[in-house]
């Protein structure tokens, strides 16, 4: 049987991941939810441009149409 798209986010479900957006900032957090648009809600999230730490946030909502890499972190 194929592998989905939204069944290897289903394995990733509270794994920590990396999620790297259109304009170039990462967010790498625990995957707690996700939908079938690719939004995702991350725990413990931290914001990184250019690799650096910008920014501690707790609980965070991606859109899914700002996303262009989802990866184990």
């Amino acid at each position: 049987m194929e592998a989905r798209p939204l069944d290897a986010l289903s394995r990733a479900r509270d794994k920590r991941v990396i999620v790297e957006l259109k304009n170039g900032k990462q967010y790498i957090g625990l995957l707690k939810s996700f939908d079938i648009h690719i939004n995702v809600v991350l725990e413990d999230a931290e914001e990184r441009q250019n690799g650096e730490l910008q920014r501690k946030l707790g609980i965070v909502f991606l859109r899914g149409d700002t996303i262009t890499i989802i990866s184990a972190a």
